[in-house]
């Protein structure tokens, strides 16, 4: 046979409809899942920058006894600003109401910076159970492919006399093809979420200290 013949153009030019519908599907799933690997790492990277950038700017306004650091909003702001925006302002209207008691003024407030909060954690986990999904599936589905590969070679051998490698060799190599791009749609999609997931939750957690933070900062203002 023709050594040739085992190329993987050739495996995937010649392969039975379902193996290369498989191989198509697998194909797409990967290429979506590495442009969302590359979106996320941008914006989960940007979110980083931003949030040390107005973590820096906020306690040097503290510092010299300011609480501005909410009252404007820069075109870029990030998702920390947008809580402190949110707190700043939810405090002010209701500390602007007569009769209004403290405990429930910071109560407000926390409540509008938790709206917040969970908006800009819903916009950096966008995306992420699509990768979870390639990661867990993408295996199965090349799994698919195989069996089915596998099935058609030794339905193949049926109609010879005499059963050969050569006879069996392209339907296996074209149903391990189905495998090898099913794994190389998932181990990317499993590391970067893994990755991304952990990059949350750790800015996750410094949104929910800030918060802490910031409350206490506003519980300490004189009433008006």
């Amino acid at each position: 046979m023709n050594p040739r013949d085992l190329s993987f153009l050739h495996l995937i030019a010649n392969a039975s409809l379902v193996v290369q519908l498989v191989m198509l599907v697998l194909l797409s799933m990967s290429f979506v899942s590495w442009w969302f690997i590359f979106h996320k790492w941008f914006v989960i990277r940007a979110a980083k920058q931003q949030t040390e950038d107005f973590e820096q700017r906020f306690h040097t306004e503290q510092g010299h006894g300011e609480i501005s650091a909410g009252k404007r909003r820069s075109e870029d702001g990030g998702s920390l600003e947008k809580i402190c925006i949110a707190g700043l302002k939810e405090f002010q209207r209701l500390r602007g109401q007569r009769g209004q008691d403290t405990a429930v003024v910071l109560d407000g407030t926390r409540r509008a910076m938790r709206a917040t909060f969970q908006r800009e954690m819903d916009d950096l986990e966008s995306h992420l159970n699509f990768l979870a999904s390639v990661g867990s599936v993408s295996p199965y589905i090349g799994l698919l492919g195989t069996v089915w590969g596998i099935m058609n070679s030794f339905r193949g051998l049926a109609n010879v006399s005499q059963a050969t490698l050569q006879n069996v060799a392209p339907g296996i190599a074209e149903a391990l093809i189905a495998t090898a791009i099913g794994l190389f749609a998932a181990i990317p999609a499993v590391l970067a979420y893994n990755a991304y997931v952990r990059d949350v939750d750790r800015l996750a957690s410094r949104f929910e200290s800030f918060m802490e933070e910031f409350s206490n900062i506003l519980q300490r203002q004189p009433p008006l």
